[in-house]
């Protein structure tokens, strides 16, 4: 486990282990689908609703980390800093100012490989 003195050296952390786009990509879809779980429920009052915000957002962003990444979630060891840190990357995806923060933590930007038709990847 590793050990942070402050939220800011966390969050360079966070970001460096969503490397992948595909991970950042699961993190937004589980966090939306948490969120609108939770209006769901405010809506309706179904406390189902409650559970599926946290099996949809965690579990979409854990299938990411062990098969994607390939690590484990920072959530295992700081999940209230995580759960921080994925709002605030989930902020800064919608305010578009999510790959200036990566690439202030060194995150290199990874891009899908590119496919000719009539060839593999």
């Amino acid at each position: 486990m590793r050990k942070f003195l402050t939220f800011e050296q966390f969050w360079r952390y966070y970001l460096r282990e969503h490397s992948h786009p595909r991970t950042r990509s699961l993190h937004i879809a589980g966090t939306t689908l948490a969120w609108l779980m939770i209006l769901a429920w405010m809506v309706t009052g179904y406390e189902s609703c409650l559970a599926l915000a946290v099996l949809g957002g965690y579990g979409l962003a854990w299938i990411s980390h062990f098969m994607i990444e390939e690590n484990r979630p920072a959530t295992f060891w700081h999940p209230l800093w995580s759960l921080r840190a994925d709002l605030r990357m989930y902020w800064k995806w919608l305010e578009g100012s999510l790959d200036y923060e990566l690439r202030r933590a060194g995150v290199r930007q990874r891009s899908a490989p590119r496919v000719r038709m009539g060839q593999e990847a």
